[in-house]
């Protein structure tokens, strides 16, 4: 149990680090003209754990000289970055947790 732990909380880490990548190229590129934001979203990995996937290429397909305004909204690249922010951190604990368990059953062995 403590191994499938430790693979969930590794998943939410590198899926949660994906999406705070996402969110801050949006960031960065807010002033960009002619930039499409990028969006993560997240879903249930085949042997559990979580997975992100990126939708969005981040651009529009045109030259980068394109007048039209960015589409990133920063209240919600903001909001984004937060409950990534909040799923690391509890995807850590999760890690934190099951090596710790993982420390004390192989104390037990010993």
């Amino acid at each position: 149990m403590s191994i499938s732990a430790l693979s969930s909380g590794l998943s939410g880490l590198q899926a949660f680090q994906r999406g705070l990548d996402t969110s801050a190229n949006n960031i960065a590129n807010a002033q960009t003209n002619g930039y499409k934001p990028q969006q993560a979203s997240f879903k249930e990995g085949s042997n559990g754990g979580v997975n992100a996937v990126v939708s969005g290429n981040g651009s529009n397909g045109t030259s980068t000289t394109s007048t039209e305004a960015s589409g990133t909204d920063l209240a919600t690249e903001t909001v984004n970055s937060l409950v990534y922010k909040a799923g690391f951190d509890a995807s850590a604990k999760v890690v934190r947790t099951a090596d710790q368990t993982l420390g004390t059953l192989i104390d037990i062995q010993a």
